[in-house]
């Protein structure tokens, strides 16, 4: 039996199926309305900020999900 090398990345199939359970995932987490000063938000917000970093490096670029808070769309500073 033959072993494959594997690859040194994902295959632009698999990059936008790992975007599209990310984004199921980014959902989940942030769909409950929960206290922010409950521990289970605060780990929440743990595991949000490493699938926002995670999606990031996959993909190299910021993903529709990404620039938006809960407030809102997330909008660069800009110089007055």
């Amino acid at each position: 039996m033959a072993r494959t090398k594997p690859s040194k990345q994902l295959s632009e199939a698999e990059i936008e199926r790992f975007v599209i359970a990310a984004a199921e995932l980014h959902r989940s987490i942030v769909r409950p309305l929960i206290s922010p000063n409950c521990e289970h938000y605060r780990s929440t917000r743990t595991l949000h900020e490493a699938l926002l970093k995670s999606v990031r490096e996959v993909t190299g670029k910021e993903i529709e999900f990404i620039k938006w808070n809960t407030t809102g769309p997330v909008r660069p500073l800009t110089a007055e």
